[in-house]
């Protein structure tokens, strides 16, 4: 089940959060949210939930363990750390690195056939960011494999995140109170992420799908733009649109998960667009990974060692590709040149904030092509077709003028407007809020009928 379907907007959801209101007791709608959550889950991995309920009680295991068996701590948070990194190998990677190993070395290893689960990669991280931080005594462990297990699986932020930490959610997972405001400003982010997902990222993702998928004599650099500037827009409003519905969904059960996105596209270096740019998992790369390397305290080489090590294994977590490894790597490699060259992030005049935002979003969009295509020879065609297929195509010209509709034209200049912070600047004006009642009902409404007549509509994550 996925936030953008007719039966998670009419049924489950409103089922839900009624039964949460009108349930007495704190226990009985933590028992509600995990049964809830648990039923999210199976409707579209009904196997993998048993999986999912394995790794909360494995890390609950472990987390108590490190609790009780404090001399050998280090040993349990190894042994934490190799099972749920081993489960993730095993459904997400197992493949790629069986494939890989076949490539290198001439090989005829079978190919193990498995199917990744949704979310994988964000409950196993949240998971061992729990063992981490008892661990480390950043929290206390939780005696009830219960609270754990809503932790681990509450279904907003279960297949797509943001990525909580424990320390964040613990008080409220005990103790939390519901009010109008908070309900209120939960259902406009809901539907705002919603309408970002549905109106924005559907009808510009149909676009770049369409082009993506072309014949390689069909592509000029004039199709390659509209592609990847498509591309661009939709995955930053298929992010952002589900987090901001997690947030909503999250304030109006009494939870306050953190940003997860910050109108990234406005960055003015990469360092600055990671800060930016999906803030929860590059928060716990540095948490968990740059800052137990030694992060910025053994010297400017061993600096930018680690953070090209977190900028790998951030491609790896994406997806089993080379192409996610490269893309890493890439984001690694200007994170390395604006240390190394601290004149390029460094702030100036008007003109030299331009050139950087310039180049930041070049930087970004030329990424961003090899997360999109299959290969890394695809990646390098299309960059190529970007930045010299000038030669005359009338085939790649139709193709790309098609896509010009009034429809993607008005959702292309939508788009635009909204990756900037035009909303910050408005909401202290007045009429700003009883204006964005309105405007939440129309996109609620746009939405449903756009839903309801069964088009396009792609659940990203399945990649990741």
């Amino acid at each position: 089940m996925v936030f953008s379907s007719m039966i998670f907007l009419c049924v489950f959801l409103p089922v839900v959060f009624i039964l949460h209101c009108i349930l007495p007791g704190m226990r009985v709608k933590n028992t509600l949210l995990i049964i809830a959550s648990l039923i999210f889950y199976a409707y579209g991995e009904p196997v993998y939930v048993l999986l999912l309920i394995a790794s909360a009680f494995f890390n609950y295991v472990c987390a108590n363990c490190i609790n009780r068996w404090s001399e050998h701590k280090k040993l349990i948070l190894f042994i934490a750390a190799a099972g749920n990194l081993g489960i993730l190998i095993f459904y997400k990677y197992a493949g790629f690195l069986v494939e890989s190993w076949n490539t290198i070395l001439g090989m005829s290893v079978p190919i193990p056939e498995v199917r990744m689960p949704i979310g994988i990669s964000f409950f196993t991280f949240q998971a061992m960011s729990y063992v981490v931080d008892v661990y480390r005594k950043v929290t206390e462990r939780q005696k009830s494999f219960w609270k754990v297990l809503l932790y681990i699986s509450f279904f907003p932020q279960l297949i797509a995140g943001p990525i909580v930490k424990y320390h964040d959610v613990e008080m409220e997972i005990t103790k939390r109170t519901q009010t109008l405001d908070g309900v209120t400003h939960g259902i406009r982010r809901f539907i705002a992420g919603l309408s970002k997902k549905v109106l924005l990222a559907n009808t510009l993702g149909l676009t770049a799908d369409v082009l993506f998928e072309a014949k390689a004599s069909e592509v000029n650099w004039v199709l390659a733009w509209i592609a990847i500037i498509s591309y661009v827009l939709q995955i930053y409003f298929d992010f952002s649109g589900y987090s901001d519905m997690a947030i909503g969904i999250g304030w109006m059960f009494g939870f306050h998960f953190k940003e997860n996105f910050n109108y990234p596209y406005i960055s003015g270096s990469i360092k600055e667009f990671w800060h930016r740019w999906h803030m929860s998992l590059s928060g716990w790369f540095r948490e968990y990974l740059y800052i137990p390397l030694g992060g910025n305290r053994k010297g400017k080489f061993r600096t930018v060692i680690n953070k090209m090590i977190v900028f790998l294994c951030t491609g790896f977590w994406h997806g089993a590709s080379w192409n996610f490894l490269f893309w890493g790597a890439y984001h690694g490699f200007f994170l390395l040149l604006e240390e190394y060259i601290p004149a390029i992030g460094c702030k100036g005049g008007r003109v030299k904030s331009c050139i950087q935002k310039i180049y930041t979003l070049l930087v970004v969009a030329v990424g961003f092509v090899f997360f999109r295509t299959e290969t890394m020879a695809r990646g390098v065609f299309w960059l190529k077709m970007m930045f010299t297929g000038f030669r005359k195509n009338p085939a790649a010209m139709s193709l790309a003028v098609q896509q010009l509709t009034p429809l993607y034209l008005l959702t292309l200049a939508a788009a635009f407007i909204a990756s900037m912070p035009v909303k910050d600047l408005l909401k202290n004006k007045r009429g700003y809020e009883p204006v964005s009642y309105i405007l939440s009902f129309v996109g609620l409404i746009l939405c449903i009928l756009y839903l309801a007549s069964g088009t396009y509509n792609p659940f990203i994550y399945f990649r990741f």
